[in-house]
């Protein structure tokens, strides 16, 4: 039986066996608080304008992204008032999630062995998509590659936004920690 108070997650105990003394070695860093480590990762689903049209398409994509990142999603709602598209103030349009501890690495786990390789016609992700300070961004265009979503259930199949918050300095340090945890790059 597994003991919660005991488990530890796969990609953070490679973290602290293997991959912390590779980056050490690899950038020569003196202090072990230098190393660039995962901070968050920050998962979200937008409805745009099926959220409008219906408001229950909110609720239904913070179901969703609950269920995928085993953690409470909070509905985001709007911030302005937009005649052209019929938005109004507080209006929901989506869901968002945070993900730190133990949940971040579970996730990351799933996303890279299970969630990717159920991409159609997945051939890695962009290595461009950092934004300089050492964040990686990318996005998913169906929720369903997760296996925590049943596809029968599913009423509605959402794009996803999944940024991925290091403490790395440089985009070349958050590429190589990626890369150690196995993120399949295509460039």
């Amino acid at each position: 039986m597994l003991d919660a108070a005991n488990y530890t997650p796969r990609l953070k105990t490679l973290y602290r066996e293997t991959i912390r003394p590779a980056l050490k070695e690899e950038f020569g860093y003196k202090n072990d608080m230098q190393l660039p480590r995962l901070d968050k990762i920050v998962l979200n689903i937008g409805c745009g304008a099926e959220a409008v049209r219906d408001s229950k398409k909110a609720k239904s994509a913070q179901a969703d992204l609950t269920m995928i990142a085993g953690q409470q999603a909070v509905v985001t709602k709007a911030k302005n008032s937009i005649a052209g598209f019929r938005v109004r103030e507080d209006m929901p349009l989506g869901a968002k999630v945070t993900l730190r501890g133990d949940r971040m690495y579970e996730f990351l786990d799933r996303l890279i062995t299970i969630a990717m390789p159920r991409i159609r016609d997945f051939r890695g992700v962009s290595g461009k998509s950092f934004d300089g300070r050492g964040n990686y961004a990318m996005g998913i265009k169906e929720h369903i590659v997760f296996p925590e979503i049943e596809y029968d259930k599913v009423d509605e199949v959402w794009g996803m936004d999944i940024v991925i918050a290091t403490t790395a300095k440089t985009d070349a340090e958050a590429k190589a920690l990626l890369k150690q945890f196995n993120m399949p790059f295509n460039s």
